[in-house]
């Protein structure tokens, strides 16, 4: 099961550290031709979730390599699931439906690592 885990823990911690790092770095210009809704959200909350991208990949990876609280482990996994939901949710109030692909997927390699989390 940990290298289930790791297996999928790893892309997500990946992912989600580019994607963070890309709203806390970046400029609403430079977001916008990829991330259409920054156009319509605050600066102050988009760099809030390239915070809570970069905490919940550092989640991921951090409590399980270090054997310390690795319960923050399942819950950063959690906290990924209820991130892309709310991500879906977004798009799909802007009548964004296909955007929604890589929120599903997102979601399902969240889900699958709680489960993964839980079972070791």
């Amino acid at each position: 099961m940990k290298i289930a885990y790791w297996i999928i823990a790893a892309p997500l911690c990946v992912f989600y550290l580019y994607a963070g790092g890309k709203k806390l770095l970046q400029s609403k210009q430079q977001l916008a031709p990829m991330m259409g809704w920054v156009d319509a959200t605050p600066m102050w909350l988009v760099r809030g979730i390239g915070v809570v991208e970069v905490l919940g990949a550092a989640g991921l990876v951090l409590p399980p390599a270090t054997g310390i609280a690795t319960v923050l482990a399942l819950a950063a996994a959690i906290g990924l699931v209820v991130l892309q939901g709310l991500a879906a949710g977004l798009h799909l109030s802007r009548g964004e439906a296909g955007d929604t692909a890589l929120n599903g997927t997102l979601i399902v390699l969240a889900a699958i690592t709680v489960w993964l989390a839980t079972a070791w």
